[in-house]
């Protein structure tokens, strides 16, 4: 029988799998009928005969675009994407065709705008200003996008642009503030690109990389309308005492602008869909896991907070559900647990969850199956160390030690008869500087480390959870993946079984 890690290693994979490029679009993109060819993105319905145009910017855009243009067939005349600085290299296996008519210009080498993403931007300009309304222009989106598509307003130049966000960056302006003054001077970003392209019929296919998918945070939001007005970039630079020192260029592009936010115009020519998120990702994972018998629950697609608290949260909710197994349900144990969960739940403020709702869920799905609990998000590290690592792999072996300590503490030992595996891995395949995504842990982890003469506590406060995985049993609870060429943040998987 497959081991509880097996079991995990394979939800993890079919998560990723659902929302890897070609088997993503070969969902939501379809080509039906010889007489009058159809595009069926997502059940609506687009006429094509050859007037089809693609352009496209983001991580996981060259995967992406072979796909596209393996449906689209003849209809494509041609594609231009913005793809980052050696990925043709890095990902082989999602190559475009030889002959292909998707132009592919690698740039934003350390992800920083350059010379070759100024250049894709402005031939994604040119085409798109050039479409008809016979046309229809399909726009690949995915995370990593904005310094992909770098055109400023002329007569303001890249530098400037970047010598203000710079500046503002250095006052303190929080990244929100930063990317309503960029939007702002920009020609693509804010809905530019959709603006550019009206006649043409613009639909844009969206990896979301983002917590909620916020279509115009996405890549700064090329074919969205912008929720954001002039008023909004004219209020940032006044709070960091920037309005009288501007260059020229940035002056005259402010007092042409309108003033009335952008989402008065008419979008009605757009067509935004999400063909690939965190969620989508975890309900496929929650179907398999359903499949192999595990009562399954979604905590939040949300999950974001500091790695030490986050750990936390899913310490308390697996001693819960150990508790739970053992019996416990009612009684100080349980209650304390279920206390500090709801009390760390309030200040860990993750969108959209209802933990009382969840723990309530979590007591109806009972004790007969094992339980699954799947989260996805992205957490932050502080950093206070030197050594290598990744959010993922630094979750897990907090995950870990918060596990180890339970058990130490506990008084019933509810625990230490529960089978307990706990996963975390980022669904680019990359995890921080490293070659893992992520890692396992489970329990018994920190002791058995200690018998191989290693101490968790001091790799996890130097940081390097990369080194303590890759050293402990010879990197048996490192999850390596290579690069998916995909990425909707990173996903949890914890399995409890009695």
């Amino acid at each position: 029988s497959m081991s509880l890690r097996e079991h995990a290693l394979s939800l993890f994979r079919s998560a990723v799998g659902t929302v890897r490029p070609a088997p993503m679009l070969k969902r939501a993109v379809k080509l039906q009928g010889d007489e009058c060819p159809q595009l069926l993105v997502k059940g609506q319905a687009f006429p094509v005969k050859q007037n089809l145009y693609l352009v496209g910017f983001g991580k996981a855009v060259l995967g992406m675009a072979a796909a596209a243009e393996e449906i689209l067939g003849e209809h494509l005349v041609r594609g231009i994407i913005s793809v980052p600085l050696g990925i043709q290299e890095s990902l082989q296996q999602m190559l475009l065709k030889p002959h292909s008519k998707i132009q592919v210009i690698e740039g934003a080498k350390n992800n920083l705008p350059d010379r070759e993403a100024m250049k894709a931007a402005v031939a994604i300009q040119k085409l798109a200003e050039g479409l008809t309304a016979e046309d229809l222009l399909l726009v690949l989106i995915s995370g990593g996008g904005s310094a992909l598509l770098p055109a400023p307003i002329p007569p303001i130049l890249l530098k400037e642009k970047e010598k203000l966000t710079k500046t503002l960056a250095s006052r303190g302006a929080a990244i929100q503030e930063l990317n309503i003054v960029r939007k702002t001077l920009s020609l693509l970003k804010g809905g530019g690109l959709a603006r550019l392209a009206y006649p043409a019929q613009v639909v844009s296919l969206i990896l979301s990389d983002v917590i909620g998918d916020p279509l115009d945070i996405i890549a700064s939001g090329p074919t969205a309308a912008s929720s954001h007005s002039v008023q909004d970039c004219f209020q940032v630079l006044t709070k960091y005492n920037l309005l009288h020192n501007l260059p020229k260029s940035v002056e005259m592009v402010l007092s042409r602008s309108p003033a009335r936010p952008a989402a008065l115009e008419n979008y009605s020519h757009v067509c935004n869909i999400i063909i690939g998120s965190n969620t989508l990702a975890l309900d496929e994972a929650k179907r398999q896991a359903e499949g192999l018998g595990y009562a399954t629950l979604i905590l939040s697609t949300a999950i974001c907070g500091e790695v030490g608290h986050v750990a936390t949260l899913y310490r308390l909710l697996i001693q819960l559900v150990c508790l739970d197994f053992a019996g416990l349900r009612e009684g100080p144990q349980s209650d304390e647990v279920r206390g500090n969960l709801l009390q760390l739940a309030a200040e860990l403020q993750i969108p959209g969850l209802n933990l009382a709702e969840f723990l309530q869920a979590l007591r109806e799905l009972g004790t007969e199956r094992p339980v699954c609990i799947l989260a996805g998000g992205e957490t932050t590290v502080q950093l206070q160390g030197t050594g290598k690592g990744g959010r993922n792999q630094e979750l897990a072996l907090h995950v870990g030690l918060g596990l180890h300590r339970a058990r130490a503490t506990e008084v019933s030992n509810s625990s230490k008869r529960c089978k307990i595996i706990f996963l975390s891995g980022g669904t680019d395949g990359q995890d921080g500087p490293t070659e893992a995504a992520g890692a396992f842990c489970s329990p018994e982890l920190v002791d058995k480390a200690l018998q191989e003469g290693l101490d968790v506590e001091t790799f996890l406060s130097n940081n390097d959870s990369y080194t303590f995985f890759s050293q402990f049993q010879g990197g048996h609870h490192l999850l390596v993946t290579g690069l998916t060429g995909t990425n909707v943040m990173d996903i949890q998987v914890i399995l409890i079984t009695a």
